[in-house]
Formats: C-alpha cells, sequence, structure tokens
C-alpha cells in the first residue's frame, strides 16, 4: 500500500458537490429532480462577456499571462472597489486567482500550523474548516446564531482569540446562511483587534453585490487600522454568472503578496487569458445583467421565505444577502442531514444539511434559490406533502 502524508488523512470535502452527483445520478435514471442544494446561478453568463473572452481567443491570447494576472484586469479591480467603496487599492496588491477556493487555500497555508488557532465561521463554507485541519492548526469554530440574524458577534469573535491565533476568517453576505453583518459589527471587531496585532484577518466578500432590504454591505478594506494584515477575497463567479469560468481575486498586504505569487507560480502558474479578459468586460461593461439577476434573487428570496415559513415544523429567518435560505428545521423531529437525504430521494428536492457546514448546523438545512420561481415554487410544494405525511425515520 501507498503511504500518504498524514495531512490527507484530515482533509475534508465539499458536499454540496456530492450531493449535485446524486441528484444528477437520479436525474440521470429519470427522476424529476429539484436542484436548491448547489449554490450556482440558473443565469447564462452576460454575452458581453462571453464575447470578450472569444475575441481575446481570436486575437492570440492564447499563451501564459503573469501569474498575478494581466495588468489591465488588476488596474480594473483595483478601479472598481475604489469607485464602490472608496477605498485605494493599488493594482500591485490584486493578484488573479483561479475562482475564490485558491485564496482561501493559501491564507490558511500561510499562518496554519500545529499548535496555531485559526478561527472561522460556523455554520460556514466547508473548505474553510476542512483546510485549516489539513494545515495541523486548530480550527477554532466563530458560532453564527439565528438569534442575531446570522450575523457574526463582534463580541463572541473576539472572546475566541488567544496568544495561539493567528488568522481569522470572516464572511458577509454569508455562506451559507445569508447573514449579513452590519457596519456596528464590524466596527467593534476591527477596534477589538488591535489587542491582537499579530492575527491576521480573511475576509471572504464573494457576495458582496447581493445584499437586500437596504442592506449595505461593509468592505473591510475601508478600515485602514487592519490593512495591513487584510487578505481580501473576491471574485466574478456569483456576481456575473461565471462559476465555470474559475475566476477571483485578491488583495494581499505586504509581504503576503509575495508569498501569494510564489504560491501561484508553484501551483497554477497563472489564469488562462481568455478569462481575464471576460472578468476585464465584466468589470468596466454594462452592469445590466448583474443587476437584473440581483434584482431577480431578491424576488426569489421573498418566495422562498415566505414559503418555507408555512411548512410544517419549519422556520425560516430573512436572509439579508447572498442567494441562499438557511431555514430551521428542529420541530420538524429530523435531524438535519437526514431530512435532506429523505427529500432527495423521496421528494426529488437537492438541499443541503446543515451539519455539511459546521456543528453549528444542526437544525437547519439549506436552500439557495439560484433556480428558478417555477422550481422553487414546485420544491417548496414538494417539501410539505413530504413533511405533512412523512414522520421522521
Amino acid at each position: 500500500m501507498l503511504e500518504t502524508v498524514a495531512s490527507f488523512d484530515r482533509i475534508g470535502e465539499e458536499n454540496a458537490f456530492a450531493v449535485l452527483a446524486r441528484a444528477t445520478e437520479l436525474a440521470a435514471r429519470g427522476r424529476d429532480i429539484i436542484n436548491l442544494g448547489i449554490g450556482q446561478p440558473d443565469f447564462r453568463t452576460p454575452d458581453h462577456i462571453v464575447e470578450a473572452a472569444v475575441k481575446a481567443l481570436r486575437d492570440g491570447h492564447h499563451g501564459y499571462t503573469p501569474a498575478i494576472g494581466i495588468l489591465p484586469l488588476r488596474e480594473a479591480v483595483a478601479a472598481d472597489l475604489n469607485a464602490r467603496y472608496g477605498v485605494n487599492v493599488s493594482p500591485a496588491e490584486v493578484m488573479i486567482m483561479p475562482g475564490g477556493k485558491p485564496t482561501m487555500f493559501m491564507s490558511i497555508l500561510m499562518f496554519g500550523e500545529p499548535g496555531v488557532d485559526i478561527l472561522y465561521p460556523d455554520p460556514g463554507f466547508p473548505i474553510y474548516r476542512s483546510m485549516i485541519e489539513f494545515t495541523g492548526a486548530r480550527p477554532v469554530p466563530v458560532p453564527i446564531r439565528e438569534e442575531n440574524g446570522f450575523a457574526f458577534s463582534a463580541e463572541e469573535t473576539l472572546s475566541l482569540i488567544t496568544p495561539q491565533t493567528r488568522l481569522l476568517i470572516v464572511n458577509s453576505p454569508a455562506n451559507p446562511t445569508g447573514g449579513v453583518t452590519p457596519k456596528s459589527e464590524v466596527d467593534k471587531l476591527v477596534a477589538g483587534l488591535a489587542k491582537w496585532p499579530k492575527v491576521a484577518v480573511m475576509s471572504d466578500e464573494i457576495y458582496d453585490h447581493m445584499v437586500y432590504d437596504g442592506e449595505t454591505h461593509v468592505c473591510l478594506l475601508g478600515y485602514p487600522e487592519i490593512r495591513d494584515r487584510l487578505i481580501l477575497l473576491n471574485g466574478w463567479s456569483k456576481t456575473y454568472a461565471m462559476t465555470g469560468w474559475r475566476l477571483g481575486y485578491a488583495v494581499w498586504p505586504g509581504k503576503l503578496y509575495d508569498n501569494a505569487r510564489k504560491l501561484a507560480v508553484n501551483l497554477h502558474s497563472c489564469v488562462n487569458a481568455a478569462a481575464q479578459y471576460a472578468g476585464l468586460a465584466a468589470l468596466t461593461g454594462p452592469q445590466d445583467a448583474a443587476a437584473a439577476m440581483v434584482a431577480e434573487f431578491d424576488r426569489r428570496r421573498k418566495v422562498v421565505v415566505e414559503g418555507l415559513n408555512r411548512l410544517p415544523g419549519v422556520s425560516c429567518a430573512t436572509p439579508k444577502g447572498a442567494f441562499y435560505a438557511f431555514p430551521n428545521v428542529g420541530r420538524t423531529g429530523w435531524k438535519a442531514k437526514p431530512l435532506a437525504s429523505a427529500l432527495l430521494d423521496e421528494a426529488g428536492v437537492a438541499v443541503i444539511g446543515g451539519p455539511d457546514f459546521g456543528v453549528c448546523g444542526e437544525g437547519y438545512i439549506r436552500l439557495s434559490y439560484a433556480n428558478s420561481t417555477e422550481n422553487i415554487v414546485k420544491a417548496l410544494d414538494r417539501m410539505g406533502e413530504f413533511l405533512a405525511n412523512r414522520k421522521a425515520a
């Protein structure tokens, strides 16, 4: 038997892809499956973005680019952040990445080792904990509570920091809860971090365009007190329906930028050129399609929340961002993961059990409303019929 290093025994997965595979398998057998599990917009990438990639290929952009990304795209990212948040970002701080996950991977790899604590949101994106455990660092969950509107609590977060803490991961708007943390809590967090100058922060802001009900996204780049230790994660996947393009960006402080550059050289060399030109067209071209997507997600959000709150044993707080609902299913009598499995196998509705996002996820399931209103209504009807007629196993 081949022996691999022990860290691979600790690495986890993202169960949304396992649910997607199971849903695809059932559909291939002829089952009518409605997938509310995967976090992927059901819209096409806007035409002008696609055409920019086609033009780039026809113009001969077939080769390597700099590992950090082409300069026009890094300039466009810096300009976009300045226009939307009033922050001064140099293109020399921006790195173009193949999606969002490499920034998570690199950030955790830079700080994670045995004897170190890394704080992450729970429930939260499962790759955070997976990569922390891979490095041998101790994962310290920051509870994200329904009673706080699924915003993080600055007081609770700060109480978990110790001299062993090296990295804090925050995510707003949040996956899987749809929570948006208000500025007052972010202000408290930043003020409290003054006591912990050696704690780096990775802010996952991939859903920053998707906020509702008059909420405002707070970009952590707007806090000069932590700019020298702040890593920003963002990208094109959600905003422009570009999940399969694998295009993201990060803003790295100081020497971390060169660390990330070296990792990029060793890992993926560069992001493919055509995708970068598509990303440039996305940022500098018309924003109508992106705005229309967010407006449609808002309409679907209301349908989802209203429908979930009518289901027996289910209650759902209104998500303020992203395109997820995180209903409380504690009164149904079901544990979350068995319920998610039964809904897929018996009702033909794919959702994700809350524990796949952390220990604090028990009692909840995640639904993505990045699907048509027609399918959402049909799925809610199926869920209602299931819960009315099927008792917990």
